[in-house]
């Protein structure tokens, strides 16, 4: 039978189990799997018939072990396209660690919520990792703005980056789509 062992920080597993096991038994039931939770050491054990739907559903725990809220790492299961990646800023000092941080959180959320809104790629700072959800170009755009600002660029160029990288896959979603000029050209007649 199919199984993966994982281990998750102590803090996220009420969230992993939810109000009344509501989590916990979504995924169970949308992934045809049994989930055990150890809720002392943080230990998960996934079990089920199917190798696939048992490796979503972990991936989907290894999510909410990041930080990142049951619904959005629920897209793990639906959409075979997204993938969740991480970035280790392990080797950080500790005043490092939260200056990096508040550079890719920014005030108030703002900083996460531009690069979630120009990659289409969700992010999750959580302890010692920063990471995503989506498919692989957004990942991609969205690690490469997050490695940036690690490396200490101003984040008015980190957002001019963004926008640059979301025109061009707003430029190569026409082209590929066949609306380019001459499909531009033959709606407007």
């Amino acid at each position: 039978m199919p199984t993966q062992f994982l281990k998750i920080p102590h803090e996220r597993i009420g969230v992993l189990i939810g109000k009344n096991g509501s989590v916990k038994a979504f995924l169970e039931e949308k992934g045809s799997c049994s989930i055990q939770v150890d809720s002392e050491s943080g230990e998960v054990l996934v079990e089920g018939e199917d190798a696939l739907k048992v490796f979503r559903v972990a991936e989907v725990v290894k999510a909410i072990g990041r930080g990142f809220s049951p619904e959005k790492a629920f897209k793990l299961l639906d959409d075979e396209l997204l993938i969740f990646d991480i970035l280790s800023l392990s080797h950080l000092s500790e005043k490092a660690l939260k200056r990096i941080k508040g550079r890719i959180i920014g005030k108030n959320g703002r900083t996460r919520q531009i690069i979630e809104e120009l990659t289409g790629a969700d992010v999750s700072v959580y302890g010692k990792t920063v990471a995503f959800i989506g498919n692989s170009h957004q990942i991609k755009v969205a690690r490469e703005a997050v490695e940036m600002l690690v490396n200490g660029a101003p984040h008015g160029t980190v957002y001019r980056f963004l926008e640059r990288k979301r025109r061009e896959m707003a430029f190569d979603f026409v082209e590929a789509s066949g609306e380019g000029e001459e499909g531009g050209a033959a709606k407007r007649k």
